[in-house]
């Protein structure tokens, strides 16, 4: 039906915010001064510059399996003038950018060259200029030099350029349309209308409020100023139609539902967690999901287990943003290039309530309290500290593990922490066990070039077969659910992940339902949607 300016209208459920960044989908490493730096460098400029050489060679990669999450831009091998405009536009806009990159290059190769051993107080004239004041030069304990970030400071800086920043608003319609985003940059098209807003607007929270509460499409109009030709795109995302009604659950145990991939959402009468926040949209499939309207107007606490892109996606969080109450994020290791702090990150983004998480603190609410548990592996062996597996527990006793991708490298770790925790009754465990090499993520920021035999040996993988069991072995569930499989075929623009019946993950993880099934545990390996209710009795003083 057509819309006037007097009407009252929702949002549709399935509008998108796609976040950006210079023109790429939003991430966190485009968000920290430092990681955006070099990701632009050598990440996005490689790959457009290569798209312009030999449009026809992406153009072909596009189009296999193999090639799926590579470095080839999705345009068909067309568009190459805009893709030159592109490279015209960062060069010039993220010129303070490109040189903090060649800085903390030089930086490195300064410290490798002069630091010997001795003490460091005589280079930091040597420090390049756009460094000065921002970096402390350390050693290890094996006397290896380094440098970290007062990333605070980072951010207080010119590097930090919210000019950069803007959102795609566009209607999600089905599960394939969308291109990876690590690769392909946002080019303009007719059914997407572009908004030169910084992340932390409150704007955002005005039009995503309107899923549950409507207001004149006059006022919400000149709230956006859109721009001539674009008022009919504007008014497609609205509709008179009230959204479903949102029922609180009210029963007396524990209500979890999956959403796909690692998303899961438990709720009590008092409390609702929200675990790596990954909603899909509201629109007509043959695949069964849960999407925004099945979330509550109030999220109490959202956990963040890691800092990779299919775990913190700001295209969800900007969106449920004004819902939630607290975020708690992994505290980080204060400053390393490869591991951005957290907290200031959703700082920046406008979120409020950040509450840094550590290895074995616990956090207590009214029903419950979260435990951060160590979280190993996935991380190629970098020295990733921001990362946490949530050990949930319910004042009857009852016990969940969110264990996202951590990988059981260490069975004596998860031995330990049972002497903590004891049992868990319900275990989430991430079994994405093959992963991609160590340059498909962080490549960007590596001063060096890894001879491939390692790159190849250092993987963002989670646990396979065996290192399932040996966590299952040790703190006995009930339950095991398999998921953060990236699975859903809406998580390809994400994860660009495909399966098949031969692949890693799923044979490991057949094998672990089997394995399950043998020891009387009730396993499931999670896809689209699922609703799981634990009744509890009252616990006994």
């Amino acid at each position: 039906m057509e819309i006037n300016n007097d009407d009252v209208v929702f949002i549709k459920p399935n509008l998108a915010i796609e976040p950006l960044i210079d023109n790429w989908y939003a991430w966190p490493h485009l968000v920290s001064p430092a990681t955006a730096a070099m990701n632009i460098k050598d990440r996005h400029l490689k790959i457009m510059n290569s798209y312009v050489q030999n449009p026809t060679i992406h153009a072909a990669a596009i189009k296999s399996p193999k090639m799926l999450g590579g470095p080839f831009i999705d345009y068909g091998g067309k568009r190459v003038d805009e893709i030159k405009g592109l490279i015209s536009n960062t060069l010039e806009k993220c010129a303070e950018l490109l040189g903090l990159r060649d800085d903390i290059i030089q930086l490195n190769e300064m410290l490798k060259k002069e630091a010997k051993g001795y003490a460091l107080t005589d280079l930091y004239p040597k420090v390049p200029e756009r460094l000065q004041g921002l970096v402390e030069l350390i050693y290890d304990v094996n006397n290896n030099a380094s440098f970290r970030f007062f990333e605070s400071l980072l951010y207080a800086t010119e590097y930090y350029d919210e000019s950069l920043q803007s959102f795609n608003l566009f209607l999600v319609k089905d599960d394939d349309s969308r291109s990876f985003v690590l690769s392909t940059p946002k080019l303009p098209n007719d059914e997407i209308l572009r908004v030169s807003l910084p992340f932390k607007s409150e704007k955002i929270d005005e039009l995503f409020d309107m899923a549950v509460i409507p207001r004149k499409f006059s006022e919400i109009k000149d709230i956006f100023n859109t721009e001539p030709g674009k008022e009919e795109l504007f008014k497609s995302f609205f509709t008179t139609e009230p959204p479903r009604q949102y029922k609180k659950y009210d029963g007396d145990g524990i209500l979890t539902r999956y959403f796909g991939h690692a998303c899961i959402l438990t709720e009590t009468k008092h409390t609702t967690i929200l675990a790596d926040p990954l909603i899909s949209y509201g629109y007509e499939t043959d695949i069964s999901r849960f999407s925004y309207e099945d979330l509550p107007e109030k999220i109490d606490y959202v956990l963040i287990t890691h800092n990779h892109q299919d775990h913190i996606l700001f295209e969800t969080l900007l969106r449920i943003r004004k819902r939630i109450t607290n975020i708690v994020v992994p505290r980080s290791n204060g400053g390393g290039l490869q591991d951005p702090n957290l907290k200031l990150m959703f700082q920046q983004l406008g979120f409020k309530n950040i509450i840094e998480l550590g290895e074995m603190e616990t956090l207590e609410f009214e029903d419950c309290s979260i435990t951060g548990l160590p979280f190993i592996g996935e991380h190629c062996d970098l020295d990733v500290r921001s990362k946490l597996c949530h050990h949930v527990k319910f004042n009857d006793g009852l016990k969940m593990l969110f264990a996202a991708d951590s990988c059981n490298v260490s069975p004596r770790l998860y031995e330990r922490i049972h002497g903590v925790t004891g049992d868990i009754d319900v275990i989430f465990l991430g079994m994405e066990c093959e992963g991609a090499p160590l340059t498909w993520l962080y490549g960007p920021l590596m001063p060096e070039t890894l001879a491939r035999d390692k790159d190849e040996s250092r993987r963002l993988a989670g646990c396979n077969f065996e290192q399932s069991k040996a966590l299952i072995d040790v703190f006995n569930p009930r339950n095991v659910f398999v998921y953060a499989m990236g699975m859903e075929p809406w998580l390809k623009y994400i994860s660009s992940i495909k399966y098949t019946d031969e692949s890693k993950p799923i044979v490991e993880s057949n094998k672990l339902i089997e394995y399950c099934r043998s020891k009387n545990i009730e396993p499931e390996r999670l896809y689209g949607e699922k609703i799981i209710e634990y009744k509890l009795e009252p616990a006994l003083n």
